[in-house]
């Protein structure tokens, strides 16, 4: 019964979002707009605005060019559309005599974003575009396979941008050898976390480095549940987990979901869906949704983007970054957290990319050199990239008595991963004062894939494997956030793995297999 009713819930739930797509409402700025006037100068910034006025592409023409800009809002669930503008307004006086360029700000929530994106995208209204491997239907693949980036490999050398981040940023970011995608410089590794409410844990009494396994957490759901009543005591904000929690055994090199991986201890592709690790991850998961650990809004996708700003969670994941606590306390607005490290750190073909900005490619070179100038300046410039990423000083964010900034996220108010470098923004009040240097270390610090530098061609098989990714939305989703009976998940993951074959996995395994013994004899 249960199976029934969340796949029809999941069904309205994504008929829903997919009506509130088609509905939605684009910004109407061409993606050629061009002007001569620029705007009024403002004094420069006193921390790395010389380097940044280093050599620029500059528009050849010597017009100021307008580029339309999409992004994400995560922190701020509705942006205020005239702070959003006064930010832009800000930006574009700042810059005028740094660089021939304005730029046109289009803020979205989230949980909108892929749609009102895409739309645009379709209809030519964006320059740069902000974006993710991770993403889904518009993320690193799904641009590169619609031939949707601008190749910028011969704009790139000699600009500002590019001297910005390390050779190995950008060699680990390519795809087929050429420069489609703008590595946003973090942490360039995956690992995974485990985050809790330290009000929560401390009142427990949870020792979190004792958590080793995910079924160490049971008593402390329990607790979140009973005694605290919790809405969400496991949140996972609409995110099946198998992929990312399990990747000390396998690469998921493609990046998306649990379908496909290199099994670390074999060095081979196998299928993830059939290992005992799978059927034990997706029966703990279901017997989480029994208990009510897992909330329905997960299966429904219902569960809020901005949830984990809340107290109505016991335990959330992670993505492990230098300073977690601070960055996490940072980007959710928690007052203090606990997080304890559960997954190592790996170096693979998607970690740079898990912010990045994407130029698109019905943009002119002029606009695309405009894009560039424009990033160049995002990371190097401590004024720009504050007004990016936190908003206007004294309205969207202020100053501690040591410098930092503290966020109020009311209107407008983004984080460093999904904004600019980490290297020229003011520190947030908590982060360390070494905190570039500590991303640094850590970056050299990750364990370097098997997989690592391989990426998968999917144009032999493309439809069958949109057709098993469609299995997966049915299926795996479903397993992964305990959508099922606990005693069903065994007979569902054998009715799965036929959907999947029916919709032609094993060619799309094969030619996996194929391409990375391939890979790895041309190494």
């Amino acid at each position: 019964m249960k199976k029934k009713l969340l796949s029809a819930l999941l069904v309205a739930a994504m008929a829903v979002s997919t009506l509130a797509g088609c509905g939605s409402s684009t910004t109407e700025t061409p993606a050629a707009d061009t002007t001569t006037e620029a705007a009024d100068t403002t004094e420069a910034a006193d921390t790395t605005d010389d380097a940044a006025a280093a050599d620029t592409t500059e528009a050849a023409s010597g017009d100021v060019v307008n580029i339309n800009i999409y992004r994400a809002s995560y922190n701020v669930a509705q942006p205020d559309s005239a702070e959003v503008k006064a930010v832009q307004d800000a930006i574009n006086e700042y810059i005028a005599d740094k660089i021939n360029v304005q730029v046109t700000i289009n803020d979205i929530p989230s949980g909108e974003y892929a749609d009102k994106a895409n739309l645009a995208l379709a209809n030519n209204e964006i320059n740069l575009l902000w974006t993710a491997s991770w993403m889904g239907t518009i993320g690193t693949n799904d641009l590169y396979k619609a031939n949707a980036a601008y190749d910028i490999t011969d704009l790139l050398p000699g600009t500002t941008l590019y001297s910005a981040m390390p050779e190995s940023i950008w060699t680990a970011s390519r795809y087929d050898g050429k420069d489609l995608f703008v590595p946003v410089y973090k942490e360039a590794y995956e690992g995974y976390d485990l985050k809790f409410p330290e009000g929560y844990a401390t009142e427990f009494g949870l020792d979190t480095a004792s958590i080793k396994e995910l079924k160490d957490l049971e008593p402390y759901l329990e607790w979140c549940k009973t005694e605290k009543g919790l809405k969400y005591p496991y949140l996972a904000g609409k995110t099946p987990m198998f992929f990312r929690y399990y990747i000390d055994k396998y690469d998921f090199f493609d990046g998306a979901n649990s379908l496909f991986a290199v099994d670390r201890a074999t060095d081979t592709v196998v299928n993830p869906t059939l290992t005992q690790d799978y059927i034990d991850f997706c029966t703990l998961m279901c017997e989480w949704g029994e208990k009510g650990y897992i909330s329905e809004d997960e299966v429904t996708k219902t569960t809020s983007d901005s949830e984990a700003q809340s107290q109505n969670w016991g335990v959330n994941w992670w993505t492990c970054v230098p300073g977690d606590e601070s960055n996490s306390e940072s980007r959710d607005m928690q007052e203090e957290v606990f997080v304890e490290g559960f997954t190592g750190k790996y170096a693979h073909s998607t970690t740079t990319l898990g912010s990045c900005f994407a130029i698109t490619a019905n943009s002119t070179e002029e606009q695309a050199k405009a894009c560039i100038d424009f990033l160049g300046l995002l990371y190097t410039d401590n004024t720009v990239a504050n007004l990016y990423t936190y908003g206007i000083q004294d309205v969207d964010y202020t100053l501690d008595a040591d410098g930092k900034v503290v966020q109020n996220n009311e209107k407008y108010g983004h984080s460093a991963w999904e904004s600019t470098s980490v290297v020229p923004l003011t520190l947030c009040a908590g982060e360390p004062d070494d905190k570039v240097q500590i991303y640094q270390d850590m970056n050299g610090q990750a364990k370097a894939s098997c997989a690592a530098g391989f990426r998968f061609n999917v144009a032999p098989v493309e439809a069958q494997y949109a057709a098993c990714t469609n299995v997966f939305d049915q299926y795996g989703f479903v397993l992964e956030l305990g959508g099922y009976a606990a005693a069903d998940v065994e007979s569902i993951i054998t009715e799965y793995n036929a959907a999947l074959d029916e919709a032609g996995y094993q060619d799309v395994l094969a030619e996996f297999s194929k391409q990375y013994e391939d890979w790895k004899a041309s190494k």
